[in-house]
């Protein structure tokens, strides 16, 4: 039915990946594609023999546009997964545009130099108008609309869970259990066990870059900033227990409150273990989680970077990782007159997954909804021109495939609320 092109071939690409070849009614051919392209080969030993799809590899540097619109012209795909990294967002879009082609990712632009004066200045502008600080944000991705529109061709920004799923949770309450949603709380709780003194369960730069930042919520119209896990609050989390959880700014937050009407506060919030916060602040103090490129026996290294190459692979982590995930949204509001609370969320165990795909559950709540937002595409269930983020699309036939496809949902009435 369709071809794809998957960029990436890390642990959230590798979910997706094996998910669409055990969907190949609908994705027919896929070539996997990655600036090492051994991992490439790995996988597709791996899975040649258990699917019909067609499997392809390739290497691609996507940090160059040129390298990609050569590989796009020569697969030919009727969609690309961006499954690489955020810096590379804006490369593969402009790859897209070129090529004419759909395409998806999981997480919104961010610069992988912070330092560099043109993304800077632009930053700066951004910070005094907008009220946070955080370095991603859609309005790099957003400025592309009109030129896709134009083109004829979807960019679907955010494909993950937290962004990704927690949109089209949002999208399917203002459906069809509200009529006016005042608030929302999305909360994103790990409850795995690693081993590991510190480590990372997606990629290390990014996830530290994210969660040192500072938070930030949306409230009566505005942003409100506060310092880096200075909200703390506790929550007894369905399948998992009670955790003590903190503010984030989240990218969900600026597109939801363009898009979900009336909304007076967006808050997101995540789950944090001692250990794991004195062990970032200790990396913090020290220079660890710079961007700045420093000098170092005559070589120029990026902190963030080394530290990276230090930490545990996040894909070596599924077979020692124990526990489960419950990621959510919270919701207060109107329905009929009358006020009503509803917590939408699912239960994700790590070992299930291992099971499944050979991976730790945080891959696994990002790689399945690439796959069904790349579904959505192909099929043509979502298919407006333009760039978009999931919650501008109809919820229900994504719903649908979440319980097909291994992250069945729940709506709960009247909630435990986030004070």
């Amino acid at each position: 039915m369709a071809k794809v092109l998957v960029i990436g071939c890390g642990g959230v690409a590798s979910v997706a990946i094996r998910k669409c070849c055990m969907r190949d009614d609908v994705f027919t051919e896929l070539c996997i594609a990655s600036r090492t392209l051994s991992k490439c080969d790995a996988l597709k030993a791996k899975l040649e023999g258990r699917t019909k799809t067609k499997i392809t590899t390739a290497q691609v540097d996507a940090d160059k546009t040129d390298e990609v619109i050569a590989l796009i012209k020569r697969v030919q795909p009727d969609l690309v997964m961006n499954i690489a990294l955020p810096y590379q967002d804006l490369a593969i879009m402009d790859a897209c545009l070129a090529c004419g082609v759909n395409n998806l990712d999981t997480a919104n632009y961010a610069p992988e130099n912070t330092d560099d004066p043109v993304w800077r200045e632009k930053y700066e502008k951004r910070c005094k108008q907008e009220g946070f600080s955080a370095y991603f944000d859609y309005t790099w991705q957003w400025a592309y609309g009109d030129k896709y529109k134009k083109a004829g061709l979807t960019a679907l920004l955010g494909s993950g869970f937290d962004p990704g799923v927690t949109q089209v949770f949002c999208a399917y309450a203002q459906k069809h259990l509200f009529d006016t949603i005042e608030t929302i709380d999305i909360l994103d709780c790990n409850g795995g066990d690693h081993g590991y003194p510190f480590a990372t369960n997606f990629n290390p730069e990014i996830n530290l870059r994210e969660v040192s930042a500072p938070g930030s919520y949306w409230e009566n119209g505005r942003w409100v900033e506060v310092p880096a896990m200075s909200i703390h609050r506790t929550y007894n989390f369905d399948g998992v227990g009670e955790k003590d959880m903190y503010l984030l700014h989240h990218e969900e937050i600026e597109s939801l409150a363009k898009n979900i009407k009336g909304v007076k506060r967006i808050r997101f919030f995540m789950t944090f273990g001692q250990s794991y916060l004195t062990h970032m602040k200790c990396l913090e103090n020290v220079g660890m989680l710079s961007t700045t490129p420093v000098e170092f026996e005559g070589k120029e290294i990026v902190p963030i970077q080394f530290l990276k190459a230090l930490l545990p692979d996040p894909a070596s982590l599924g077979p020692r990782t124990v526990g489960k995930t419950n990621i959510g949204c919270i919701f207060t509001g109107v329905k009929d007159g009358k006020r009503k609370t509803a917590y939408i969320y699912n239960v994700c165990d790590h070992q299930e997954c291992y099971r499944e795909v050979e991976s730790q559950a945080i891959s696994y709540t990002t790689g399945v909804p690439a796959m069904i937002g790349a579904m959505m595409l192909v099929t043509g269930k979502w298919n407006k021109k333009g760039v978009y983020t999931p919650e501008e699309f109809d919820p229900d036939p994504f719903m649908e495939e979440l319980n097909k496809n291994g992250l069945p949902w729940k709506v709960v009435e009247s909630p435990e609320l986030v004070d």
